[in-house]
Parts: C-alpha cells; structure tokens; sequence
C-alpha cells in the first residue's frame, strides 16, 4: 500500500510546520492514494540551516568512506526494489515492469558515483619558472538544490542526489508532486546507509515557492533541475540573481530518421517499442519520424501494427504494457494535437482516442498519425504522451533541416546500414545525444544532456560529476 511521506530534514523525517499535506493521486482510476507534507518557508529555513551543516561535515569526509556510504545506498534501493517500484507503478500508473527496471537503473548511479567519488583529479602545470608550482584542485561547489520530475521519479532524484555526494556536496531534493514518494524512499536508504544528518534534506510543496525560496538563498551555490523548457527557464531566471552555478535537463522533441537503406519493419518495431514506454512522457522520447519515401509505408503499417497490439491497464495489472498518463493536463494536450493534426490532413492510423475499456483514469490509446506536416502542433511542440507523428523525406539536407528547426536539442536517432551516413548523421543533428540504430541512451555510465533549450550541463558518466565541482587554480611560488 501507498505510505504518507513527511519532509526529510537534518536525519529526520518530519511534519511540515503547521502540518498542511498536499494529496496524491493515482492517475489509473483518480483516487487519492495518499498525502505528502506541504512545506512552508519555516521548514525551507530549517533544511538550509541542516544543509548547510551537513556540507561542512562530508566535504571533510574521505573519498573512500564517502565512496562506501554511497555504495551502500545502491546496495538498500536493490533490497527494496519491489517496495520502491510498487509505489512508483501506484503513483505514476506506469507498468511495474518499468517502475522494476527503473529502480534498477537509480541503484545504479548510486553505485556509479561511489566509484567516481574516488576519481576526482586535478591538473598539475609545467611551471615557466623552476622555483614556481601551477596546479588545479576540485571542491565541492556546496548546497545543491534539486528539482526533478514526475515522469522518472526514481531515477532523475538518484542522478542529482548521487552526483552531489560523490562531489562531497548536500542536497535539498524536491520531487514532482505528482509522484513523491518513490523519492521519498531513496532518501530513506540514504539515511540508512548512513548519510550524516543534513547532508541529504527531502522537501515537498508548491514548486513555484519552494524554488523561490532556496534559489534566493545564499547558501544554495548550485541548482539542477530536471522538468519542461517553461520551468528551467524560470529557474535559470532565479538562478541569474546569485549567479549561481546550474545545470538542467529540460524538455525536447526528438527527430528520427529512417534512411532509404535501413530495414524499415526492424526500425518501426524499435521505435514503437520506445514510443510508447513510460506512455510516451520520457524527455528523450522519439517524437518526429522523418520516414524515407521508399520506405514509408512497410514503416508505417509496422508501426501501426504494434501499437495497436500493446495492452493499456494500470500498472499493477499483470500483462500490462502501457499505464495512463500521469494527469489531466497532458491529457487534454495529447487530445488536442491530435484533434489539429487531423484537422490539418493527417491519417490516424492507431489509436487516436481514449479506450472505452476505462472511464475513469488519464488512459489514451497508442496513438499512430501519418503524413503529418510540419507545421502540425505535434511536429512543433513535445508531445508528452503516446502519440507518433509520421512525415516523409526524400533528401539528406532537407530532412536534417528539418530535424534541426525546433529550438530543442537533446536526443536525435538515425536508421541506417550505411557508416559514412551515420557518421554525418550523428554530428549533423543539433543534440545533445543520438541514438544510431538504437534509442535505449540512459545509462550511468554515459553523459546525459542536451543544448538549445533542451538544457545545459550533463548528468551519469564521468562528466556529471563536473557540475557539482569547482576548479581552483593555485600558484604556489617556492
């Protein structure tokens, strides 16, 4: 069963001043599952008074005794994966083999970044002068203030909170309302594994407040946040008044290009595959497929074949393959671009509408269009939700034209057999990661990120770590 989560502040957990609670939904019938602790400016002052604590206390922690801590936090989450995915799969209605595999995944960072907490090097520089030294030593830039989203409740928080500690940094973590408490219980393994108080602080509430409130103070150094272009936008704002240092993964609109030489039913049973996981609300999704000419049609009838063939059902539910939309909001935003996708002359080929099975829930069928034009509202902004618009192409320069229009940039894929075009392919399209003839990219140990609007910074890999770090240069004279 779904718990109430209070607020996590200074090693324990907590009511919010006053006690307000905000309600939390599950999104495949509507009903409140359960409560989270609304936070006030009190309970904002208190968790940058213990963060500010807890970073002087694990700056001074040794790399090797940090590396265990963090280590031991991938090792609790692996332990308590079907306690975590089941209350991921209540609060977000996607399937529990998903929720499964992404818990999976937030264990790994964690133990990705135990190892990179041992591998922080600095530079030595050859000295113009015999008696002079010239070297460049990373710190931890300080208290981090974390936003992630509801559509990755689990891994987006482990990515931040992981990469903080490794860097010798505290967090304060605020996840999506929508789906708190998958967070909440990585910070429980946290405190578990025997995180010192302060070090990682859990706050939950009005997002626009609570981002004003930490962003403003001067103890918060660094932000990273993880949401649409409209918030990272506001935060980037915020952060501009403290010149503070930020890193954000923000939304995108990812091209696909099926060239004339790739197996086109092999391609569309790959992208309907990755289409319609998480019910389409993943920031890397592919959301564009510019189909070559000749290939069109096996693509298209392929695809629409298995979108058609995947089970809609709450994520508890055995043999369930896609879950409902977190809310109502993206909702009546899928139905709409694809009312004026229609209205613009494009074909439903699946879907198209909500199933009859459900009348309660945000549940919308996989969703197939064809021959949609560019100008079509979902060719030109993200649709968060199961939906694929398919166009044609017939030349090189024209479709890479196209796939670089929209001021995103943050996952692009190509279908090809031909190196040559994959090559060019890769480092023509304006994003921030390709994906050639594969479109799984999140990994702990790769660089995940954007450009354009789609964001700055990276997260996982060995460059994560460098958002959480400042270097310092110091000259030392003999």
């Amino acid at each position: 069963m779904y718990q109430d989560f209070q607020l996590y502040i200074d090693g324990e957990w907590i009511s919010a001043k006053g006690g307000a609670t905000k309600q939390v939904f599950d999104p495949a019938n509507e009903d409140e599952i359960g409560k989270v602790s609304d936070a006030g400016a009190e309970d904002l002052d208190r968790a940058l008074v213990a963060a500010e604590a807890g970073f002087a206390e694990w700056r001074q922690t040794g790399t090797w005794e940090r590396a265990a801590k963090i280590r031991k936090v991938a090792e609790l989450i692996r332990e308590r994966l079907d306690t975590i995915a089941t209350t991921m799969s209540m609060e977000t209605g996607k399937p529990l083999a998903e929720s499964r595999g992404e818990t999976n995944g937030a264990a790994d960072q964690f133990e990705w970044y135990s190892e990179e907490t041992k591998r922080i090097y600095g530079q030595l520089i050859g000295s113009r002068t015999h008696d002079s030294r010239l070297a460049v030593i990373y710190q931890p830039v300080g208290v981090v203030a974390a936003f992630s989203a509801w559509n990755f409740p689990a891994l987006l928080p482990a990515r931040k909170i992981a990469a903080a500690l490794a860097a010798g940094c505290s967090v304060i973590i605020k996840p999506a309302g929508e789906a708190p408490g998958s967070c909440a219980l990585i910070v429980q393994a946290c405190h578990d594994a025997g995180i010192p108080k302060g070090v990682v602080n859990f706050v939950t509430g009005n997002s626009g407040m609570i981002a004003k409130h930490l962003i403003s103070s001067p103890v918060v150094r660094k932000v990273s946040v993880t949401g649409s272009v409209p918030v990272g936008k506001e935060i980037l704002h915020l952060a501009a008044d403290g010149v503070k240092k930020v890193s954000m993964e923000l939304g995108g609109h990812g091209p696909v290009i099926v060239f004339e030489d790739a197996d086109a039913e092999k391609a569309a049973e790959v992208c309907a595959a990755t289409k319609f996981r998480n019910c389409g609300q993943v920031c890397i999704s592919p959301t564009r497929f510019y189909v070559h000419e000749a290939r069109y049609e096996a693509f298209a009838a392929k695809f629409a074949q298995v979108a058609k063939s995947i089970k809609v059902g709450r994520g508890m539910d055995d043999g369930t393959q896609m879950g409902p939309m977190a809310n109502s909001r993206g909702l009546e935003t899928i139905k709409a671009m694809v009312a004026d996708a229609v209205d613009r002359g494009a074909e439903v080929l699946a879907g198209g509408q909500q199933p009859k099975d459900f009348n309660r829930g945000f549940f919308y069928e996989p969703t197939v269009l064809g021959r949609v034009p560019d100008d079509a509202m979902v060719m030109t902004e993200e649709p968060f939700g199961p939906i694929a618009p398919l166009t044609t192409f017939t030349e090189y320069d024209d479709v890479m034209t196209r796939a670089n229009s929209l001021p995103f940039g943050l996952a692009g894929y190509l279908f090809t057999h031909d190196l040559g075009l994959a090559t060019r392919g890769s480092e023509d399209m304006e994003v921030g990661m390709v994906g050639v003839n594969e479109m799984l990219l999140a990994t702990a140990e790769a660089p995940f990120g954007g450009i354009k609007e789609s964001g700055m910074g990276r997260e996982g890999g060995s460059l994560g770590i460098h958002d959480y770090l400042e270097p310092k240069y110091v000259k030392m004279k003999l």
